[in-house]
């Protein structure tokens, strides 16, 4: 699974609880997408989270 370049978020782990409790794993992927990137005025493919994308972290190539 892919992680974020700029604030590292990744894949979360825990449970699914049924109504009896009884526990199952569970997954949750984080939205990361693989987009060029402008870094020191290169461009490069990075992979970054659509949340650093939304609020300007990054500037796309």
């Amino acid at each position: 699974m892919a992680k974020c370049d700029i604030c590292e978020k990744g894949a979360h782990f825990g449970h699914n609880v049924s109504h009896s409790n009884r526990k199952t794993n569970k997954m949750w992927k984080s939205n990361v997408k693989r987009v060029k990137v402008n870094v020191n005025g290169a461009a490069r493919k990075m992979y970054v989270c659509t949340s650093c994308l939304k609020s300007g972290r990054v500037e796309r190539a």
